[in-house]
């Protein structure tokens, strides 16, 4: 009789197999890895394994996430990873059926996304500005309030993703530049248009840090990186960046909860669309590969249809 291969092996052939017919990301992979390692610690405490779970067994296992207080969300997601898991078991005939082929998930809405108004958007950047222009500032500080308002102007101009933004190579701060090539989900690269705004604060930024550098007299090669950090991905973090985000928030008056690189992404797609862009141009500057995604923000369309036929319509009613 073979031996059936551990459930940590198999996770490991799935992650694998994201990696390279996909093109999934460290994060993505994360995120399977957590789900499956808790789903295979659930069947290790009643006696089974992935290969031989059955659909009731599954059935049990979302029963007992709902019982520990997982939001429908979260519910859901592990649903996902596991129909993922076991298509990839079934066309690698390590099982001979799907067990989770008939399985439904919970109801869930879909949330609208946290907007911040144009308003709170140029608070913040005038702000940021205004402490990077700061002239009692140290240079290591000013150089640090230089990065926050690089980052809060590209951010705003193109709608990257956090991981994306923090990414960029040195070469997008090319003062000529009109479009960056961005890497994105999947390993795929597509053309963001840049602003004035954001070109202007990436060459200023850029020339501080080469001010900074012939301060210190170092003949250190310089980083690839737009924003280079000492830790491991020797970029700024994903993480940094939103603590130095709320602090902005604090500091322009807003409250540091309704402040974040995702909530900015979402400013950018909503005030795009409540200017009248198309919702497929929007997709595209996203990076969404479904426009089902992007539709989060047909509320905005809705509500700017709604006011231009109040405001124009030769019927409407007249205040």
């Amino acid at each position: 009789m073979p031996i059936k291969p551990s459930d940590t092996k198999l996770t490991g052939l799935f992650l694998d197999m994201l990696a390279a017919e996909q093109g999934a990301g460290a994060n993505t992979l994360d995120a399977y890895r957590r789900d499956l390692t808790d789903f295979s610690e659930f069947l290790a405490r009643i006696g089974h394994t992935f290969v031989d779970a059955q659909t009731q067994t599954l059935r049990d296992y979302l029963a007992d996430l709902d019982a520990r207080g997982f939001k429908s969300t979260s519910v859901a997601r592990r649903l996902s990873a596991m129909r993922h898991l076991y298509r990839f078991l079934l066309n690698e005939r390590i099982r001979g059926d799907d067990p989770a082929a008939i399985l439904s998930g919970p109801k869930r809405g879909r949330g609208l996304p946290k907007v911040l108004s144009i308003a709170d958007v140029d608070r913040m950047l005038r702000r940021a500005k205004e402490l990077s222009e700061a002239e009692d500032a140290s240079p290591s500080k000013r150089l640090r309030s230089l990065r926050l308002y690089c980052l809060l102007e590209v951010l705003y101009a193109t709608g990257l993703r956090v991981s994306e933004l923090v990414a960029l190579p040195r070469s997008a701060a090319k003062r000529d530049a009109r479009m960056i090539v961005v890497r994105g989900k999947g390993n795929k690269e597509r053309l963001v248009p840049l602003n004035e705004a954001s070109r202007q604060a990436m060459a200023d930024y850029l020339a501080a840090t080469e001010a900074a550098k012939a301060d210190k007299k170092t003949s250190e090669a310089a980083s690839k990186w737009l924003f280079p950090s000492f830790g491991e991905s020797g970029h700024l973090t994903r993480q940094h960046f939103a603590r130095d985000l709320k602090e902005l928030a604090v500091a322009s008056g807003l409250q540091a909860r309704l402040v974040s690189p995702h909530v900015l992404r979402h400013a950018f797609a909503s005030h795009l669309l409540h200017n009248g862009a198309d919702l497929r141009i929007v997709q595209t500057l996203l990076g969404h590969t479904d426009i089902s995604t992007t539709q989060i923000y047909t509320h905005v369309v809705e509500e700017r249809l709604k006011s231009l036929v109040r405001d124009l319509h030769p019927l409407a009613e007249k205040s």
